[in-house]
C-alpha cells in the first residue's frame, strides 16, 4: 500500500512524541523507585505527587545556556546529541506492536535493529571526542568498547533465537511464541540466550553496573561533561529512550511481544463480535505492560548494584558471555538439526 508523504510524516510525528512523552514518565519512574528503595520522598513539589517534575526539567534545560569548549569541534561537537536521540528513536520504526501495528515491516528487521544499536557508539564517541577534554576523551573510547565487546555476545543470543525461528522478521518471531495457548515464549525455549541478551541490553545502553563511560567518581560526567543546556538533554533523553527500547526487544524477542497470555481461548470470539480493535488494543498494552516491567528491572538494577570496575566489565564479556553465547548458538543449532 502506497502511503502518502504527509502520512509518513504524521506518523513520525505522532511517534516521536510518543517517544518524548515516555522518557518523561521513565525519568519520573526512576526518580520514584530510586526514593523508594532509598527510603526518601522523592519528587513531590510539581504537580500532584511531583508528576510535572520531569517538563519542569526539561523547562529549565531549554533555558539553560548552550555553553561550548572554546577548543571543541564545533560541528561535531553538536552534531553526537543529535545522532544519539536520532538513532534512539528510529528503532521503533522496526518493531510490531501489534498484528499490523508497524510501520516498518520489513523481512530483516532485527538486522536493522543491531545496525542501528551499533551505531549508537558513533554519537558517544564523537562527543568525548569532539569536546577536547581528557575526561569527556576517555567516557567516549570506554563507550566504544564497552559496546562493540558486549554486542558480540548479544549478536549470539539473537542469532539463536533467529535459528530457532527461521526467520529475521521480528513478527515472525513473535507469532513462533504463539504456542502453548500463547505461552511458548523463547524466555521458556532458550533461558540462556535470554540472560546473555538481558546483561549485553545492560551494557549496550550505558546503564548501571556498566555506566563507566559516565563514573561521576572517576570522570566528571563522561562523554558528557562538556555539554550543557539542550545538548545534555539530548544525551540524557536518549538513555531512557534506548532503556525502552532494550526493554521492548527484551519483551518481543524472549517474552512474546505483543500476544497475550492465552490469547488463542478468546481471539477468535472477540474479533467474530466485532470486538477486534479491542484486541488490537489489548495486544498493544501487553506489549507496554511488559516493556515498562524491564523497565522497573532496568531502574532496580542501577540502584541495587555497584559499578564494574573496568577490568571485571571486559572479563564478564569476553571471558563468560561471548563463550557461552557461543556454546549456546551451537546447541540450538545441533537441536534444530536433529528436529528437522
Amino acid at each position: 500500500m502506497n502511503i502518502p508523504l504527509w502520512g509518513t510524516a504524521l506518523v513520525a510525528f505522532i511517534i516521536i512524541n510518543v517517544l518524548l512523552i515516555f522518557a518523561s514518565v521513565l525519568v519520573y519512574m526512576e526518580r520514584r523507585i530510586a526514593a523508594f528503595i532509598q527510603d526518601r520522598v522523592g519528587p513531590n513539589r510539581v504537580g500532584p505527587e511531583g508528576v510535572l517534575q520531569p517538563f519542569a526539567d526539561v523547562l529549565k534545560l531549554i533555558m539553560k545556556e548552550d555553553i561550548r569548549p572554546l577548543f571543541a569541534n564545533k560541528t561535531v561537537h553538536s552534531l553526537a546529541p543529535l545522532i544519539m536521540v536520532t538513532i534512539a528513536m528510529t528503532v521503533v520504526a522496526v518493531v510490531p506492536f501489534g498484528r499490523g501495528l508497524v510501520i516498518a515491516d520489513v523481512n530483516v528487521a532485527i538486522l536493522v535493529v543491531l545496525a542501528l544499536t551499533s551505531l549508537s557508539v558513533y554519537g558517544v564517541t564523537l562527543a568525548g571526542w569532539s569536546s577536547n577534554s581528557k575526561y569527556s576523551l576517555l567516557g567516549g573510547l570506554r563507550s566504544s568498547a564497552q559496546m562493540i565487546s558486549y554486542e558480540l555476545a548479544m549478536g549470539t543470543a539473537v542469532a539463536s533465537v533467529v535459528l530457532m525461528t527461521g526467520s529475521l522478521n521480528l513478527m515472525e518471531i513473535i507469532e513462533a511464541q504463539g504456542d502453548w495457548l500463547g505461552m511458548g515464549w523463547n524466555v521458556f525455549k532458550n533461558p540462556l540466550a535470554f540472560i546473555i541478551f538481558t546483561v549485553t541490553a545492560f551494557a549496550e545502553t550505558n546503564r548501571a553496573p556498566f555506566d563507566l563511560p559516565e563514573a561521576e567518581q572517576e570522570l566528571v560526567g563522561g562523554y558528557h561533561t562538556e555539554y550543557s543546556g539542550m545538548k545534555f538533554g539530548m544525551f540524557f533523553m536518549a538513555e531512557y529512550v534506548n532503556m525502552f527500547m532494550a526493554s521492548v526487544l527484551i519483551s518481543t524477542l524472549f517474552f512474546g511481544g505483543f500476544l497475550i497470555p492465552f490469547e488463542p481461548l478468546f481471539r477468535d470470539a472477540m474479533i467474530e463480535s466485532g470486538w477486534g480493535w479491542l484486541f488490537s488494543t489489548l495486544q498493544t498494552l501487553s506489549l507496554l505492560v511488559k516493556a515498562f516491567f524491564w523497565v522497573f528491572v532496568f531502574i532496580w538494577v542501577r540502584w541495587t548494584l555497584p559499578r564494574f570496575k573496568f577490568n571485571q566489565l571486559m572479563n564478564l564479556g569476553w571471558k563468560y558471555l561471548l563463550p557461552l553465547g557461543l556454546a549456546n548458538l551451537v546447541l540450538i543449532a545441533v537441536i534444530m538439526y536433529l528436529l528437522a
